[in-house]
């Protein structure tokens, strides 16, 4: 059995379903460690817009994904709306007493089957398949809340800037498109650890700093 990884994640991340269906399928002796957290929390933090939030971005990023689902046979189902608020479904999977199923369920529940899951009502079905008969007051347990924050925190403290992100030996590996880079790390860690130019990139001097503020 291999060591935890932790991995920084959000329901809204249709990138973060796509690696979270290839870790299950393609690496089951990986012992995933899933940490839900806020990314519009992580936007604020670092000041940056979402790939949502720019017109021409988000629709290259919705057509990419669908890409890349296609490309690794994984089935994709855009849900009505998006972004949407994914408060709820975080908070579901931290109250349900297996996270690991809790978190197939949602990210079927949206990204395959395409359903809302924005609401207490849009996740019952989620919730009597886990168990949980009062989702209100499961959502709204302060231990819930608190725990999400404290995964935010954390991912803050990692420099994490985006989901989904895997922790491995202290490494940062950002996306479903770094699945194979990480995959490569756990096996050889050598690759990024003893590489001259990988360990030189870490103290390259900046040139420039562009100022936004400054049109």
């Amino acid at each position: 059995m291999s060591p935890g990884y932790d991995w920084y994640f959000d329901f809204i991340s249709p990138f973060s379903y796509l690696q979270w269906i290839r870790l299950r399928r393609d690496f089951p002796e990986l012992k995933i460690n899933p940490k839900p957290i806020l990314f519009a929390a992580l936007l604020k933090h670092w000041g940056q817009l979402g790939p949502a939030e720019i017109p021409g971005k988000r629709i290259h990023t919705y057509r990419t994904v669908l890409w890349q689902a296609r490309e690794l046979n994984i089935l994709l189902q855009f849900p009505p709306a998006h972004p949407f608020n994914p408060l709820p479904a975080l908070r579901l999977a931290l109250a349900a007493k297996d996270i690991h199923q809790a978190t197939d369920l949602i990210f079927k529940h949206i990204w395959e089957d395409g359903l809302a899951a924005d609401t207490v009502e849009a996740l019952l079905p989620v919730a009597g398949i886990l168990g949980i008969e009062n989702l209100a007051a499961s959502l709204a347990d302060p231990e819930v809340k608190t725990r999400l924050t404290q995964h935010g925190e954390q991912a803050i403290a990692l420099e994490i800037f985006g989901v989904p992100t895997m922790v491995v030996r202290n490494q940062l590996f950002w996306g479903n498109d770094s699945t194979e880079m990480a995959m490569q790390y756990i096996a050889n860690p050598s690759i990024i650890d003893d590489d001259h130019e990988m360990r030189r990139i870490h103290e390259l001097p900046e040139a420039l700093q562009r100022n936004p503020k400054k049109s």
